[in-house]
C-alpha cells in the first residue's frame, strides 16, 4: 500500500543564516552570505570569496560535548549534525537517551566528502611517524558515512542509517530516497539531507578548473550571479540542509505541523552520452528527468507555480532554462516563476540540493518567492525564452501550491522533486 509522505521538520546551516529564523529572514530580504575569504587569498586562489556558515564554539557545544569536540576537525559533519538535530526538534521529536533504538526512524544524509581537513591532519601525522596520535575518532570523521553515523547515534535511529553521494544532486537524491522508503512502508520517518565541508581543500579543484568566478574578489556580495549576462562562474559555498520526511498518517496522529507534501520526483543520468560529459549535462536527460518527475507526481506541467533551479552562475544557466521550457512546454510570461538560492549563498556543492529544498519548502509554507539578486543584467539567451517577470528580483508574497526543485550534478546526474503545499 502506497503511503503519502509529508515534511514535518526543517533545519539549515547556510552561509547567510544558521537556523530557520535567520535563514528565512535572509532569503526573503535577499541577504548574501558571500564574503572575502582570507585563506583563499593567502593561497592565491583565483576566486577569493566564499559562502561559509558562521558557527562559534559555543554554538557547537549545543550539539556536541566538549569531549566530542576534542580533536574534532570535520566541518561537514558539524554542519550536518546541527541541521539534522534542529530539523528533528522542529518536527516535535525528542532527543533523549534510551536503551532501545527507534526502529521506525532513520536517516539518509548525503555528502561529497567527509572531514577533508581531518584527512590532511592525519596524513601529516602518519608521514611524521605519529600514527598512534591520530585519535579514536579519525575514522568516524573521515569515512563518507560519518555524518549519518553521528546523526544516527545522536538520535538513536534504528531504521536505515546511510549516506548517499551524487555530487550536486546529492541533497535532492537523499530526499527522494527517503520518500521512496517511507512510501513503501519500510519506515515511518526519515531525516533526509546533505552536507558539504568548507575550505580550500574542497574548493581547490574547482578553482583549478576555472569554473569559479574571479571578477568579484573585492565585491563578494555581487559575485554569485545566476542568469546574469555578467556571470563568470560560481562562488564556492558550504553548509547543510535537513528535512524530516514522515508518513502522513503518523504525522497527523502526532498532531504536528506539516510544512508540505512530497508528491514525487525522479532521478536519472545522461550517461555522459550525446552532449553530456563528466561536467556538462545531457539536455535530453535533464528534460526526461523533469518529465519523469511530473509523471511520478501525477501532475501536469501547467500545475507548477514556481521552480527552484540549479542555476549555478555559469554558462550552463541558459541551457537549464531552455531545458525547463522544453520539458514543461511553457515559455514567455506563462513560464513558472524561477529563482536560484545560489545568488545569496554560492554553490554549496553536495549540500546545495538540501539547503535549496529547505528554502523551497519555506516558500510553499509561508507563501512567498524569494528574490534573485545580482541578475539585473539578465542574460539575453534567457530573456529570449522566458519573460523577465518570471525571474523576480524583489520578494513576491503570493500563495503557491506546487514547486519543482531540481539539482544537476557532475557525472551527468539529475534529480527533480515535486513539492506541494499541505492543506488539511
Amino acid at each position: 500500500m502506497s503511503r503519502r509522505v509529508v515534511i514535518t521538520g526543517l533545519g539549515v546551516v547556510a552561509p547567510n543564516g544558521v537556523g530557520l529564523d535567520a535563514f528565512t529572514v535572509a532569503i526573503k530580504n535577499g541577504i548574501s552570505g558571500i564574503k572575502k575569504d582570507p585563506e583563499l587569498e593567502r593561497l592565491q586562489f583565483s576566486c577569493q570569496i566564499s559562502g561559509k556558515p558562521e558557527i562559534s564554539t559555543a554554538d557547537s557545544l549545543n550539539y556536541f560535548t566538549e569531549l566530542e569536540l576534542r580533536n574534532f576537525n570535520s566541518s561537514g559533519i558539524l554542519y550536518g549534525v546541527i541541521a539534522g538535530m534542529d530539523a528533528w526538534q522542529d518536527a516535535g521529536l525528542s532527543i533523549g537517551i534510551t536503551d532501545e533504538p527507534d526502529w521506525d526512524s532513520g536517516t539518509i544524509f548525503g555528502t561529497g566528502t567527509s572531514g577533508i581537513d581531518k584527512f590532511r591532519e592525519s596524513i601529516y601525522k602518519i608521514d611524521d611517524l605519529q600514527t598512534r596520535r591520530l585519535g579514536s575518532t579519525a575514522v568516524a570523521q573521515t569515512m563518507n558515512s560519518g555524518v549519518s553515523a553521528y546523526i544516527g547515534g545522536k538520535l538513536g535511529l534504528g531504521n536505515q542509517v546511510t549516506t548517499n553521494s551524487s555530487a550536486c544532486t546529492t541533497g535532492a537524491e537523499s530526499i527522494l530516497m527517503a520518500y521512496e522508503r517511507i512510501k513503501s512502508g519500510q519506515a515511518k520517518r526519515i531525516l533526509a539531507g546533505s552536507t558539504s565541508d568548507s575550505g580550500p581543500y574542497i574548493w581547490g579543484g574547482f578553482d583549478a578548473m576555472r569554473v569559479c568566478t574571479f571578477k568579484h574578489n573585492d565585491t563578494p556580495e555581487q559575485g554569485s550571479r545566476p542568469m546574469s549576462m555578467d556571470a563568470s562562474g560560481f562562488v564556492p559555498g558550504s553548509g547543510a540542509g535537513a528535512l524530516v520526511l514522515e508518513d502522513m498518517e503518523t504525522a497527523l496522529a502526532r498532531g504536528v505541523r506539516i510544512y508540505a507534501e512530497v508528491l514525487g520526483g525522479n532521478i536519472n543520468s545522461g550517461g555522459q552520452r550525446g552532449l553530456g560529459t563528466m561536467t556538462a549535462p545531457n539536455p535530453l536527460a535533464v528534460q526526461n528527468c523533469i518529465k519523469g518527475a511530473l509523471k511520478d507526481a501525477g501532475i501536469e506541467a501547467n500545475a507548477i507555480d514556481a521552480i527552484n533551479g540549479h542555476l549555478t552562475a555559469t554558462s550552463k544557466d541558459s541551457l537549464e532554462i531552455a531545458n525547463w521550457s522544453k520539458a514543461l512546454g511553457r515559455k514567455g510570461n506563462v513560464f513558472p516563476y524561477i529563482n536560484s538560492l545560489k545568488s545569496m549563498v554560492g554553490h554549496c556543492l553536495s549540500a546545495a540540493g538540501s539547503i535549496e529544498s529547505v528554502a523551497s519548502v519555506l516558500q510553499l509554507h509561508q507563501g512567498f518567492i524569494f528574490p534573485n539578486i545580482n541578475c539585473e543584467d539578465l542574460h539575453p539567451e534567457i530573456s529570449s525564452i522566458i519573460h523577465e517577470s518570471r525571474i523576480p528580483q524583489q520578494l513576491i508574497e503570493t500563495e503557491l501550491n506546487i514547486i519543482a526543485k531540481a539539482s544537476f550534478g557532475f557525472g551527468d546526474v539529475n534529480g527533480c522533486l515535486i513539492l506541494k503545499k499541505y492543506t488539511a
